[in-house]
């Protein structure tokens, strides 16, 4: 088969296009044929060794996917050959950047129907994260009032649309450039955050602050009083602490995304059911996502791009 993989960390220099041996599915995995590997930037992260993932080299990258069960392993018993379906891999294993990637039976969901299996593999793992950070640690509810501090990239475009599913009022900040998308997905007030001060342009507290956004410690901090006295602030940069503010019960979360496949199983419903858009910017064939890693390195990516194999 054909995968992208690794034979050393460093820059996307070190990626390759290459002939691989095809996994086979051992007792409780399936083998799934590749539809369609997301990228996601903890990919380069592993790739260059600044995420502490231990990989085995050569490695294939890619840790969403999407496409349909070739062979199952021994004891699989809830999927059958030919199911399409959608995953979050275990990130330290190999990954859907090939042809055909080996996944336990337990991190799968059935694939949506409404939408093609290829763009089905921009899903988990950045929809888990905002539905964990609001649900499983915010417990957010209907009625109350959410600030989302750099929507403007995948995890974000769920968040707006997830805290708008549940009733909550959306205040987000933007650059220029993404504050059409999310805008048109729910939020009520978009704030861009290159022209105001956030501080000032947010009219009334809220009740779960959720940054998604590679600003400084002192600029996170800075948006602390933003949060009602026992609110949250919830994280996903995990490079530096979540400030609160424990004389006003302000808590503090941070975001380590897991493969919950009810969960999973409960996005897909919501895009099924039209409640939930899962937007690609584009798809790329697989033997041009080095080139993707070194466009995210130099800053020039935007959107979720999903790689496609040949055939």
């Amino acid at each position: 088969m054909k995968a992208v993989r690794f034979h050393e960390v460093g820059g996307p220099e070190v990626l390759r296009y290459e002939d691989a041996e095809r996994p086979v599915a051992g007792e409780g995995q399936v083998l799934i044929r590749v539809a369609g590997s997301a990228f996601n930037p903890a990919d380069a992260g592993i790739r260059g060794g600044t995420l502490p993932f231990p990989v085995v080299l050569p490695h294939v990258p890619g840790y969403d996917v999407s496409g349909t069960i070739e062979a199952l392993g021994d004891g699989v018993t809830d999927f059958k050959v030919g199911d399409p379906v959608v995953a979050f891999l275990p990130m330290g294993d190999n990954g859907s950047a090939a042809e055909y990637v080996v996944a336990p039976a337990d991190v799968l969901a059935k694939a949506p129907s409404s939408i093609d299996l290829a763009d089905a593999a921009a899903l988990p793992s950045v929809a888990l994260t905002a539905w964990q950070a609001f649900f499983d640690l915010a417990g957010l509810e209907a009625g109350q009032r959410v600030l989302i501090a750099g929507a403007g990239g995948a995890v974000g475009g769920y968040a707006v649309q997830l805290a708008k599913h549940a009733g909550a009022y959306v205040i987000a900040t933007a650059s220029p450039r993404s504050r059409n998308d999310v805008s048109s997905a729910g939020a009520d007030e978009v704030i861009d955050h290159t022209s105001a001060a956030v501080l000032d342009a947010v009219a009334e507290q809220v009740d779960v602050l959720l940054n998604l956004a590679p600003i400084s410690p002192e600029e996170f901090e800075a948006l602390v009083p933003l949060v009602r006295d026992g609110g949250i602030v919830v994280a996903t940069t995990a490079w530096m602490a979540t400030p609160g503010d424990e004389k006003r019960g302000v808590r503090t979360a941070s975001v380590f995304v897991e493969a919950k496949v009810d969960e999973l199983n409960q996005l897909v419903a919501l895009v099924d059911s039209g409640e939930l858009v899962v937007n690609v910017a584009q798809r790329v064939p697989l033997s041009e996502l080095p080139a993707i890693h070194a466009k995210a390195a130099a800053g020039e990516l935007r959107g979720k791009i999903v790689a496609v194999p040949a055939g």
